[in-house]
């Protein structure tokens, strides 16, 4: 332990502690723009600087140690009148028009300047002037970049794609697709984590609001009937740019404030995700009986991001993916055909939404073999920012609006589909409902614990009715290139692993509300944890509308119907690149 002093008050922290966690100890928190803890901590922004008694040259905080003695002032006029210059150098090369931000209102350099008191820039404004693709799934403007290398650092140190990289020098340094690349040539898996650890509006999704809710689009115009489907994850996190608790912010409070855009039907994607389990649980019971004919586990298939990775990176192992579709497009696909086989109409006459945790879900819709017929089972995909921004813009006092229930037939869910939004969720889901396939009897739903955890690389090993399964889990796109690495090098071993491209799940998503400096996955995935606890079905196998499902038009598992709607050929469509 050191003593420091700051701002007067005489603290004792851990040698090797950097001055700006030390200020947050003593309750004294220095503004930082470009930093995250153990990602990005190269000082670039100049924001966090502090006075140091004896040293002539004012200091970053970030990545600065504090040393025995060590006296610190945060808010000296000399420290705020060089933040304030920082502040105001960065706010003269970016695009300052706020109320048409994404961020606004949630913009960490937004929140610094006010802090501040900057009420005007003395530099003259200089923005530079760069054309990206607007149909591309994660939209870049480089006006509102403001060079703090996270995307790149994220990137590169945590997903290790090197999509980003610095370009040009001197005041024209920015961030750009690297090698000279344009975004559409790179390998880009569309994690969006990028998105969620930029503290500006420099990133973000497409917004495909307009193509939902405009008044030419199906919603308004009622031509089409008109479908929503909710994936798991969203429950956890929907309220949180509302200011909502999760006690309100409640999976049937969402369901009636979808109703209230004029929805005529509002589903939850826990029926596509049971019914991906029937469907991927199955497959790998087959695959299993034969394990020695294989070199490679099956991976799941469940998160396009991971699969656009797999097919970059690995593409002589795509082979091993599952061949079901997401439950996503697997919901998709039973809307344009069981569900308009019921109503009595035709796919085309449904135009088809999903509220999803995810930017690379845009791109997965768009895959043409990936669709059921040559029309989209999914038409449009909104993030749960996009979806929550056209809430607010309705004016609600969601807290009293009175819960429904989603609708049938595709509206039950189970435990174990809640869970496919955190990582692990998926394995243990699958394991669940492969025991009983197995032997006829259900487990303990938590027998398979063991899967769980925020780890970024887990394994285990469970006994289905004498057959040794060895599992793993690995979520973050730099774990998954560990694991493949490992396998591929023969140092591991599995039958089936689950991989999601984000840390945490889908709970920790691309399309997620976003908390700058916060990572919010694991606090998500302990509700989807309490939600399948408190379930009063916690199997796949039991869904109700799943049973109806195969008794009704897909007869079993895995039957020619099941393959032509719920399964997919990955390698019939290409990235980047790919040969």
């Amino acid at each position: 332990m050191v003593s420091v002093t700051i701002n007067h008050k005489t603290i004792f922290v851990k040698e090797g502690t950097t001055i700006l966690e030390a200020c947050q100890i003593a309750k004294m928190p220095v503004p930082s723009l470009c930093y995250l803890k153990g990602i990005n901590d190269i000082g670039a922004c100049r924001v966090c600087v502090v006075e140091i008694k004896g040293m002539e040259r004012l200091v970053p905080a970030c990545n600065n140690v504090v040393q025995e003695g060590m006296e610190i002032r945060t808010n000296s006029p000399r420290v705020r009148e060089a933040r304030k210059i920082n502040i105001e150098l960065i706010l003269s090369q970016h695009d300052c028009f706020c109320p048409t931000c994404v961020r606004n209102g949630n913009c960490t350099l937004q929140s610094i300047a006010c802090q501040l008191g900057v009420e005007h820039v003395t530099y003259k404004k200089v923005l530079p002037n760069y054309n990206w693709p607007q149909d591309f799934p994660l939209i870049r403007d480089a006006g509102k970049c403001i060079k703090c290398m996270r995307c790149i650092q994220i990137c590169d140190k945590v997903q290790t794609l090197n999509i980003w990289d610095v370009a040009k020098t001197g005041s024209r340094t920015t961030v750009d697709v690297s090698r000279n690349r344009k975004i559409k040539q790179s390998d880009c898996a569309l994690c969006g984590q990028c998105i969620t650890h930029c503290p500006v509006g420099a990133l973000k999704e497409r917004d495909d609001k307009e193509k939902v809710f405009t008044v030419n689009a199906p919603l308004s115009t009622k031509k089409k009937i008109c479908v929503v489907q909710v994936a798991p994850a969203v429950r956890a996190s929907w309220g949180e740019m509302l200011g909502l608790s999760r006690e309100v912010a409640t999976p049937k409070r969402l369901a009636a404030v979808l109703k209230m855009m004029d929805f005529d039907y509002v589903f939850d994607t826990n029926y596509g995700a049971d019914l991906t389990i029937m469907e991927e649980g199955s497959e790998f019971l087959g695959r299993i009986a034969h394990k020695e004919d294989y070199e490679y586990p099956m991976f799941t298939s469940c998160c396009p991001g991971w699969v656009r990775f797999l097919k970059s990176q690995y593409p002589d192992m795509v082979q091993n993916l599952s061949t079901a579709k997401s439950p996503q497009q697997m919901q998709g696909a039973i809307i344009k055909t069981y569900l308009a086989q019921k109503l009595d109409v035709c796919a085309d006459d449904i135009f088809s939404v999903s509220i999803m945790p995810c930017v690379a879900k845009k791109a997965e819709c768009d895959i043409p073999n990936i669709n059921s017929s040559t029309k989209k089972d999914v038409d449009v995909v909104l993030t749960t920012r996009e979806m929550v921004r056209q809430i607010r813009s309705m004016n609600l006092d969601i807290a009293n609006i009175p819960e429904q229930e989603f609708d049938s037939p595709l509206g039950e869910g189970t435990g174990a589909a809640v869970i496919f939004g955190v990582t692990g969720g998926v394995m243990e889901a699958a394991l669940r409902s492969c025991y009983y396939l197995i032997t006829g009897r259900n487990p303990d739903a938590d027998a398979f614990y063991a899967v769980r955890g925020m780890n970024g690389w887990r394994e285990a090993s469970f006994n289905l009715n004498g057959t040794v399964i060895r599992v793993a889990i690995a979520s973050g796109l730099g774990n998954a290139r560990k694991l493949i690495e490992a396998l591929r090098n023969k140092k591991v071993k599995y039958d089936f692993v689950e991989i999601m491209a984000c840390l945490g799940g889908c709970v920790g998503g691309g399309g997620q509300p976003i908390h700058d400096g916060q990572e919010c996955a694991e606090i998500r995935g302990d509700h989807l944890y309490h939600l399948d606890q408190t379930a009063a079905l916690r199997f796949s196998h039991e869904n109700p509308d799943v049973i109806q499902t195969y008794e009704q038009f897909l007869g079993k598992p895995l039957s020619h119907r099941a393959h032509e709607l719920l399964h997919t050929d990955h390698m019939g469509w290409k990235m980047p690149g790919e040969k």
